[in-house]
């Protein structure tokens, strides 16, 4: 028997007339023009915590269904596996998956195996992973540096204080964790910036994706008339994803990266994306030395924010942010408008998740 999840899906699907869907990549105009009128428009209720998040719906929905019913669609997997020997943080404890014994009960025919993490491993730092709202807050005036750490002072997504969010050392968050984030089923767009402007070779440590490279690639990907849309995801190939190696023997992966310009965030954020995702493990810009206390932020960055993006995109406007993101064969066949489906564990309080984003759409000409 069929769920009535997976009913309200069939009848998503025969209402926007799949049976019979065209073979171009890109949803239907009438579909778009009727998705914008459906879709929730902001300001959100008072006390919110789901930022973006609050455009996911039916109208969302009715997007991802026009891709999932297309003939030609394929299915792409947007993450990485996890290992011992995966590239590794610098902000996390070692990521280290211990196989526990084969065990068994006594008085039964079963068998059974397990894992253990060490202590201080962080998987929802590690690999493919998204950022909950909660994982950045933000002070009027920049840290002096002297202690205590004046973490009352801070503020976070929707103005709520830090006595709201984490009121001890010790507390989850209270408010904006990843549990409070919903599944996140829309359409979503690939923007092949290895190409427009790494000129086919990743992109330099620092370098930027800035707003102008992003409604050039639109256009030159034939996505100008579509744009992006209230709801949909935003995914970028810088091309740093080729650095990615397990095991990793480069040992430079997570020490530096390009990323978005600050006004490539805003851009997203008036566009009213609901999560942002790179192959990158910043998302932010990180020039060499950045992380050393060697060298500055890149070029653009607001002083006293070196992750203006974390800041903008998860303080400002309540929009997740997808690090790590396994694009290069979503970008090879050129899908370049598909469906995507991310689903962050429901970890109470948690302030990021690990994650297996995937997307379906159909290979471009």
């Amino acid at each position: 028997m069929h769920s009535p999840r997976f009913a309200f899906l069939a009848c998503m699907i025969a209402a926007a007339g799949l049976a019979a869907a065209p073979a171009s990549a890109m949803e239907p105009w009438r579909i778009l023009a009727q998705t914008r009128k459906q879709i929730a428009q902001p300001p959100w209720p008072a006390g919110d915590e789901l930022g973006m998040a609050n455009q996911i719906g039916p109208a969302t929905w009715a997007r991802c269904a026009w891709h999932l019913g297309n003939a030609k669609a394929k299915s792409y997997e947007l993450s990485y596996p996890r290992s011992n020997s995966m590239p590794l943080s610098p902000f996390t404890g070692p990521y280290v998956q211990s196989p526990k014994p084969t065990a068994g009960l006594p008085g039964s025919s079963h068998g059974f195996n397990g894992e253990s993490f060490n202590a201080g491993a962080e998987p929802a730092a590690q690999a493919t992973q998204i950022d909950a709202l909660g994982h950045f807050a933000f002070m009027l005036q920049p840290w002096d540096g002297k202690p205590p750490y004046p973490a009352e002072n801070l503020r976070y997504y929707g103005g709520h204080a830090q006595a709201e969010v984490k009121p001890t050392a010790d507390s989850p968050l209270l408010r904006l964790g990843m549990e409070k984030a919903p599944p996140i089923v829309t359409s979503a767009v690939l923007l092949d910036a290895k190409t427009a402007v790494g000129g086919g070779q990743p992109m330099k440590a620092g370098e930027l994706v800035t707003a102008k490279h992003i409604e050039a690639m639109l256009k030159a990907q034939g996505l100008g008339k579509r744009g992006i849309q209230p709801g949909d995801v935003v995914y970028v190939r810088t091309g740093w994803g080729d650095h990615w190696r397990d095991p990793d023997t480069e040992k430079f992966y997570y020490t530096k990266a390009p990323g978005l310009s600050y006004d490539a965030a805003k851009f997203l954020g008036e566009r009213r994306v609901v999560a942002i995702g790179l192959d990158t493990p910043f998302i932010d810009p990180v020039p060499e030395g950045m992380l050393m206390g060697k060298a500055g932020p890149a070029e653009g960055t607001p002083a006293g924010l070196p992750f203006a993006v974390h800041h903008h995109m998860l303080t400002q406007m309540g929009i997740h942010h997808i690090e790590n993101a396994k694009l290069d064969e979503l970008a090879l066949d050129k899908v370049w408008a598909s469906c995507t489906m991310i689903l962050p564990l429901r970890d109470r309080g948690a302030a990021g998740s690990p994650v297996r984003p995937v997307a379906v759409g159909a290979p471009g000409q």
